[in-house]
């Protein structure tokens, strides 16, 4: 069992670079401090940019999660605004 409630989801796999993380952003802003978001995207750039990116925005990243299907699954906290 998962330590962690996903509150939001948002997929962007029909995204590409460098909107992924626009979109992602846009996500995370909807939710409240606290709670969880997860990012369905593609592998490739997106595995690599997105984490990273919501790491330099102060925010937690709790897992990613490859989902052996080309996807994967970013679980992040917000825990600033």
């Amino acid at each position: 069992m998962a330590d962690f409630e996903i509150d939001e989801r948002v997929d962007i796999t029909d995204v590409v670079c460098p909107m992924t993380f626009v979109k992602a952003k846009v996500a995370m802003e909807e939710i409240e401090i606290g709670q969880v978001l997860a990012v369905r995207m593609n592998d490739g750039e997106p595995v690599e940019n997105v984490p990273r990116s919501f790491k330099e925005e102060g925010q937690q990243i709790l897992k990613l999660i490859n989902n052996e299907d080309g996807t994967y699954d970013l679980i992040v906290k917000k825990i600033e605004e």
